[in-house]
């Protein structure tokens, strides 16, 4: 459905097809009228007054005076989806990052709804009411559902290929730590038989799982996008193969080959700003192709600084949209967008997928089962396929190999893949 913007009120007026009102002007043509709240005609970033109440059976906010709409639909929509509220004074998390807490989203219980996408259909029921169309000539034209899996490659191995030092230093701190349980698999004495099993050849790595995964892509017909970090020196928070060894070349040429791959920045880039351009150009040498989308590493970035430095380095489009601490939708949708930095007025370039789920989040910070986790996807998957939406996760290949502490996730993910297969 293609639309025209006017501040004309003659051609407004003299239009035949639908018309929208978005002032507070009254017109004696058919129109749907929705009253303005002051935000979109704001050129300052301040507190904004967010009373929340029930429209229609969804949570809703500016509400405005009675017209043919009960709220401000664009001034709400624009104050999610640009994450108005992040360019305010906020509380940091433990990482420096945006504290969810902090979101209405996660204050007024609707984090976990694309709550934008929700709103739009609604607002396309209450305007066919308007404009019926048996008497109108439009059609209205919907998203189809997609899901994208999507995957970090930020310890690729656990024992194999680190180097003389990291894996002697890694066996001589399982040995320290040894009990007489010799064989208990959550043991460090367990890891300390795994890690000379692999050492010596007789076992897979219990973090290798990328035959395990081309499998699944390939038996449920997935187009998964990876992400690999490839920090040159390791850090507190940057823990991978150095991308100067053979396997890591090799791992990234294999799945650029079959997969689309992009660059997962290093947190030591959130420091410095010039590491994020060489990272880039060192992962597009390994790969043979140009890099042009991104996952921020723990999703560290802070706006308008962190898409600004993307943009700066050729990122075209990024993954980072949503927490590292909760699952949901940080920006209240299911929908790729066009970045829009507040502060300058502008919108950019660089299209913004938002995930709504990661695995690390229900197990390290929600704390939930394997098997409360395939609920909880399942969940996601009904909320975007319900808004024609894009179902965004992430995985990570440790979570899905062999190593004890994450058994039974695996499981669960590809039980949720042949589930998702069946609808």
């Amino acid at each position: 459905m293609s639309c025209s913007f006017t501040i004309d009120a003659a051609a407004f007026q003299q239009h035949d097809g639908i018309r929208i009102n978005y002032s507070t002007q009254h017109f004696d043509c058919p129109a749907f009228t929705i009253a303005p709240h002051a935000l979109l005609f704001e050129q300052d970033i301040h507190k904004q007054t967010v009373d929340c109440f029930t429209y229609n059976g969804n949570t809703a906010f500016f509400k405005v005076d009675p017209c043919d709409y009960g709220f401000d639909i664009f001034a709400a929509a624009f104050y999610l989806v640009t994450r108005y509220e992040e360019y305010l004074p906020h509380t940091k998390d433990m990482y420096g990052r945006y504290a969810h807490e902090n979101a209405i989203a996660f204050i007024h219980n609707f984090l976990q709804l694309p709550l934008v996408n929700i709103w739009a259909k609604d607002f396309l029921a209450a305007l066919k009411i308007k404009f019926p169309a048996d008497q109108y000539s439009y059609k209205a034209q919907y998203t189809k559902f997609r899901f994208k899996p999507t995957y970090d490659i930020d310890i690729a191995f656990s024992f194999k290929h680190k180097g003389f030092f990291r894996y002697w230093g890694g066996f001589w701190k399982d040995l320290s730590k040894s009990s007489t349980a010799f064989f208990k698999a959550n043991s460090s004495t367990g890891s300390i038989m795994k890690r000379l099993l692999v050492g010596l050849g007789i076992e897979e790595d219990p973090f290798d799982s990328y035959r395990w995964m081309n499998n699944k892509h390939s038996v449920y017909q997935l187009q998964p996008q990876y992400f690999f970090l490839v920090a040159e020196k390791n850090g507190v928070y940057d823990k991978n193969i150095l991308p100067h060894k053979e396997v890591m070349w090799r791992l990234v040429k294999y799945h650029a080959k079959k997969y689309p791959i992009g660059i997962h920045p290093s947190w030591q880039s959130g420091d410095d700003t010039h590491l994020l351009q060489s990272e880039k150009a060192y992962l597009e040498e390994m790969a043979g192709k140009s890099i042009t989308t991104s996952r921020q590493h723990y999703i560290r970035f802070n706006l308008p600084e962190g898409y600004r430095r993307l943009i700066d380095a050729g990122i075209t489009d990024d993954y980072s949209m949503g927490y590292g601490s909760i699952n949901g939708f940080r920006a209240s949708i299911a929908s790729s967008f066009y970045w829009y930095d507040i502060s300058e007025e502008q919108i950019t370039d660089l299209r913004i997928h938002p995930f709504c789920y990661m695995e690390a989040n229900s197990f390290y910070e929600q704390h939930f089962t394997a098997a409360r986790a395939l609920d909880e996807m399942k969940h996601y998957y009904q909320q975007c396929k319900a808004v024609n939406g894009t179902l965004i996760t992430i995985w990570h290949n440790h979570f899905l190999g062999t190593d004890p502490m994450f058994a039974g996730w695996a499981v669960c993910y590809e039980e949720f893949l042949r589930w998702m297969a069946e609808q």
